[in-house]
């Protein structure tokens, strides 16, 4: 299981995708009980590292294909390959929220239906644009620049009080 709260520094857009390939290994070898899909939520500044984490992290995952930022369609789908290493998952979802401007603009995407997904492991850039939507657990992944090619990463096990819908 993943510890409540992780910082590491890296030094390059290598050791980024790194770190984040290393974590989405470590995520499908967890059992999070869970009854609903995994998120993982990426906050930062523009040019913080988010989209260089998410192409890590689908590596990890298995994605073969060259994953891109889906920031002006919203959302891309990845198939995972159904085999014991990522037995848990077998899709991955990949939004980019930075053009939405309100949580509702999620319901036309299926938004609902990805959350109860219990075979989907969905990352979404600039989760702090929808932050109200997302579920009650998540894990929230943080970018800080420290210079032009380093940052710092903190990752840490969220849990949110119930809210009221907006």
């Amino acid at each position: 299981m993943l510890m409540e709260s992780f910082k590491i520094t890296t030094h390059s857009a290598k050791e980024t995708q790194k770190v984040a390939c290393l974590f989405a290994q470590e995520i499908v070898k967890s059992d999070f009980n869970r009854k609903n899909a995994l998120v993982v939520a990426l906050d930062g500044n523009l040019g913080g590292g988010k989209t260089t984490f998410a192409q890590g992290f689908a590596k990890g995952l298995g994605v073969r294909e060259k994953v891109l930022s889906p920031t002006f369609v919203i959302m891309r789908h990845h198939l995972l390959i159904n085999n014991r290493r990522i037995f848990h998952f077998r899709r991955f979802v990949h939004i980019d929220a930075y053009r939405l401007k309100s949580t509702q603009e999620l319901h036309p995407l299926g938004w609902q239906d990805i959350l109860k997904d219990k075979d989907a492991i969905v990352l979404v850039e600039w989760a702090d644009r929808i932050r109200r939507a997302l579920p009650k657990e998540y894990i929230r992944v943080q970018f800080e620049f420290l210079s032009e090619r380093e940052r710092k990463i903190i990752i840490q096990n969220v849990y949110q009080h119930k809210r009221k819908k907006e």
